[in-house]
């Protein structure tokens, strides 16, 4: 008997009979993308291919980004992608942002850094916070030639982010910000910081607050971190010395900062998935092409079977973390709880890329451990997501 039919206690038709049910051939799966997001997608490619990648060692050895990507990244729209058209973005979706995060991360993961913090942190907050005036005097440079950087990260307040001790005191019409940040991305190049600090310690975590600096109002950016990885990406300490702020500065709601950083992080999680499949992507590409050159014994290393269940393994790996990141961010785009799967896709893409980075190296055997070959520079990069603390 029809197990349905026994549970249901119908004895005559099933259940799919009774309801008469209907089915449309179209298929809703994570990798429909409309026809924006495709555009995005190959021409994000085709910049980074021919634009990023014959400088990624050259930026790399330096540890600098090239003044030529970062202006190609403005002139692509790359760094207001969700941004409406009114602030000279591209009014793009969600997705969007990320597919151009992946794709960069493939050819460059520095480069995917830079424009994945633009967009998911800095300006979603001014998009979803910013009053009208803030939005039409910050966004638009945002999106056309202004770097801004997300500020909240202390040296005694990496993951415990509230447990901050920058303090901004009002003084009439301004706020008066005192104390140091650590750890911020793009703060080299940047000329806008959105800076977290607590305009009244007795309240703890609901003191703190989020305030618009602009880079001539006094912040001091002090040396830049010599990195293991990401190293075009900069990353840099900062300082404020009694930085006085406009009151109109602060963005969004005094005292909920926290609420603001919980929120925009959640996001950026999926941002920080999508540069570690790209990443893992990328190492993995450029490691195939060599095992079915390399011949030891009269026969290719990828003919082997031995390695052949091993890349098969990194590409379901990929695949699979890329599902993750896609689902959550079309449930993000959906308006539906995503924080669950965004921190499932984060984690999981960063374990992928640590792992098929590694097995690419030891797959090329000598050559994958030097310089000759781009795949040491991908086990790197993904590092940072491994030393977060």
């Amino acid at each position: 008997m029809n197990k349905c039919i026994k549970l249901l206690g119908h004895s005559s038709k099933s259940f799919i009979q009774r309801h008469s049910f209907k089915y449309s051939t179209k298929v809703n799966h994570l990798f429909a993308f409309t026809e924006e997001e495709l555009m995005l997608k190959e021409s994000v490619a085709k910049f980074a291919k021919s634009v990023i990648a014959p400088k990624v060692a050259e930026m790399d050895e330096a540890e600098k980004l090239d003044p030529i990507v970062l202006k190609g990244l403005f002139e692509n729209g790359l760094m207001g992608i969700e941004t409406g058209n009114e602030y000279n973005g591209c009014n793009a979706s969600f997705t969007s942002a990320i597919l151009a995060v992946e794709e960069l991360a493939k050819i460059d993961p520095s480069i995917s850094v830079v424009c994945d913090v633009q967009n998911t942190l800095v300006n979603t907050l001014f998009r979803k916070y910013g009053n009208k005036d803030q939005s039409q005097k910050y966004l638009s440079k945002l999106a056309t030639d202004t770097v801004g950087c997300f500020c909240l990260s202390e040296a005694g307040s990496g993951s415990d982010a509230f447990a901050l001790q920058t303090r901004a005191e009002k003084q009439g019409d301004h706020y008066i910000i005192n104390g140091s940040k650590m750890w911020i991305t793009n703060s080299l190049e940047a000329e806008i910081f959105l800076v977290f600090a607590n305009v009244d310690p007795s309240k703890g975590y609901k003191g703190i607050t989020c305030f618009i600096v602009e880079k001539n109002m006094g912040v001091e950016v002090n040396k830049k971190e010599k990195k293991l990885g990401i190293r075009a990406s900069s990353t840099c300490s900062l300082t404020f010395d009694n930085v006085k702020v406009p009151a109109e500065n602060v963005l969004g709601t005094v005292g909920h900062g926290y609420k603001y950083a919980i929120e925009i992080l959640n996001e950026g999680r999926i941002g920080i998935a999508a540069q570690m499949i790209g990443l893992a992507q990328g190492a993995f590409d450029h490691t195939m092409p060599y095992l079915f050159q390399r011949k030891q014994f009269n026969s290719r290393i990828g003919d082997f079977q031995g390695l052949q269940h091993q890349y098969a393994q990194a590409a379901v790996n990929i695949e699979a973390a890329r599902l993750l990141t896609y689902n959550a961010s079309r449930l993000k785009e959906a308006g539906k709880d995503f924080v669950k799967e965004a921190a499932m896709a984060k984690l999981y893409a960063s374990q992928v890329a640590a792992d098929v980075s590694s097995k690419c190296i030891e797959w090329m055997g000598g050559v994958g451990f030097t310089k000759d070959f781009p795949v040491e520079k991908y086990f790197r990069d993904s590092k940072v997501e491994n030393a977060k603390l």
